[in-house]
């Protein structure tokens, strides 16, 4: 059976942090410590470049996780309309 979890957080330096905070909480939640610091990782970097590079004024970013006996799953969601530009 596939869990998910899901938290918003403003678009606040203080904000990856405590989006990691919640990665560990849901996955010690779930008993799945092993996994715990790969998916902190990766929370981190994506919550720093939504935060940086794809938050819009006055909006943050959303994180979200889906775990299953073999896989978890990590998307995090800015708040910018537009699509990346190649340069």
């Amino acid at each position: 059976m596939t869990k998910t979890i899901q938290q918003f957080f403003d678009a606040r330096p203080e904000s990856v942090g405590q989006a990691r905070s919640f990665t560990s909480e849901a996955l010690a939640d779930w008993d799945l410590p092993d996994r715990a610091e790969d998916v902190r990782l990766c929370v981190s970097e994506l919550a720093t470049n939504a935060l940086v590079h794809g938050t819009a004024p006055g909006h943050g970013f959303l994180v979200k996780l889906d775990a299953d006996e073999d896989v978890v799953r990590l998307e995090v969601h800015d708040s910018r309309r537009q699509h990346p530009e190649r340069p």
